[in-house]
């Protein structure tokens, strides 16, 4: 079971959580402490203006908190400067701006494109529309047989055409963690540019970009504790310097005249329109919020969880796990013979959250050779009382179906 100086006990700190929930779906959103919720009240309700654009000294006053929020995101994530973060509605909306921008001056026909198997819809999509406008191909990274991104592979099929590899740090149906430096170090051995997909990384474990090396990073707020709406998109800055505008309108600008537009540097040139100015300070909270507890005390409390659940759900023969034992937070699991629609339902019942489904990676869920999953993911609100209650409603569907 947990060890004391692993454990965390702040299910007090979430006032959604009712007594006897067992909230087990933070990959898909975690669920917010009562300091984000403050933090975003008092943005409404006491210090709202706009930002960037009011003299008057409220305004002033909400710009220097907002921009401070992209600074304590740079600091967080270990950017260089603030002016490599930028303010998007979410991981998604930031990967798009990237396929968008970046690649409409970059990719040409007859460039590839390099994903893995294990890649939400999001890391996929996006990637499949510009290689589609511009006669780029894609190839597809395997996965070891502890279905982790298999990096050996890449580096056989790596070549010299390859200008972007798109990976997720941690998948989010697997909770497999990547060897990011490894994975940017092969793609930049052939000239390539990497983006990783942070989403499930930044709740979880350390994350350095400098470190790392990589060229374009994403994640999502509302994956971090904070609010949705909000999510960043980290750039070299050379790299954003050449990318031309995602949206236009306000704020995005330099000089406006019918004749010409000139555009305002990163990363105001990628905000255009009246940004998402409480959900900021929100996701600055979070950000204290996780930095209080610690992230490599978050990541023992979860890579604790997760072994404990998996080792308690292997014991039911009719349990099938997937992803490496030592995945981040996240366990999915198929009950033979239920759909996992069904395993979620009768959980739902002994009041145990869970998702089911395909979880936006459907190649992911072929390469499987299943339709769906069952998905317990775990956060600083969860303990051994959830990991039980889990497997007894598991024990359950197994009675239920014989």
């Amino acid at each position: 079971m947990i060890a004391p100086e692993t454990a965390l006990d702040r299910v007090a700190d979430f006032p959604a959580i009712p007594d006897g929930w067992a909230y087990l779906d933070t990959a898909a959103t975690a669920q917010k402490p009562q300091a984000v919720i403050d933090a975003i009240t008092r943005g409404y309700a006491e210090t709202y203006a706009t930002v960037h654009r009011g003299v008057y000294q409220r305004s002033a006053d909400m710009t220097l908190a907002y921009e401070a929020a992209r600074q304590k995101v740079a600091r967080f994530i270990g950017a260089t400067t603030p002016d490599e973060i930028v303010f998007v509605r979410g991981a998604t909306e930031g990967i798009n701006l990237v396929a968008h921008s970046w690649a409409a001056t970059q990719l040409k026909a007859g460039d590839r494109i390099l994903l893995s198997m294990l890649e939400h819809h999001s890391n996929i999509v996006p990637w499949q529309m510009a290689a589609e406008r511009v006669g780029a191909a894609i190839d597809v990274v395997p996965l070891t047989p502890d279905h982790r991104i298999d990096l050996d592979a890449m580096e056989s099929m790596l070549t010299d055409r390859h200008k972007l590899v798109a990976l997720a740090h941690v998948s989010n149906v697997l909770g497999s963690v990547l060897d990011a430096k490894r994975a940017t170090d092969l793609a930049h051995g052939v000239g390539a540019k990497i983006l990783l997909d942070g989403c499930q990384a930044v709740p979880r474990i350390a994350v350095d970009v400098a470190a790392i090396g990589c060229d374009f990073y994403v994640f999502s707020g509302h994956k971090l504790y904070g609010p949705t709406g909000i999510g960043v998109l980290w750039g070299r800055g050379a790299l954003l310097d050449r990318m031309p505008p995602y949206q236009g309108g306000g704020s995005m600008i330099d000089r406006v005249s019918f004749a010409r537009t000139t555009y305002a540097p990163p990363p105001g040139r990628f905000e255009a329109g009246t940004p998402h100015i409480v959900g900021g300070l929100g996701l600055a909270a979070a950000i204290d919020y996780v930095e209080g507890i610690g992230i490599d005390r978050i990541h023992a409390h979860e890579t604790a969880l997760v072994r404990d659940a998996r080792a308690a759900l292997s014991s039911l023969n009719s349990v099938r796990l997937f992803g490496p034992d030592d995945s981040a937070g996240i366990v999915s699991f198929a009950v033979e013979g239920v759909h996992p629609h069904d395993v979620g339902t009768i959980l739902d019942e002994g009041r145990v959250a869970i998702r089911a489904g395909h979880h936006c990676a459907q190649p992911l869920m072929e390469a499987l050779g299943v339709d769906a999953t069952a998905r317990a993911s775990f956060a600083v609100y969860n303990g051994p009382q959830d990991i039980e209650a889990l497997v007894r409603g598991v024990e359950r569907v197994t009675r239920i179906f014989g």
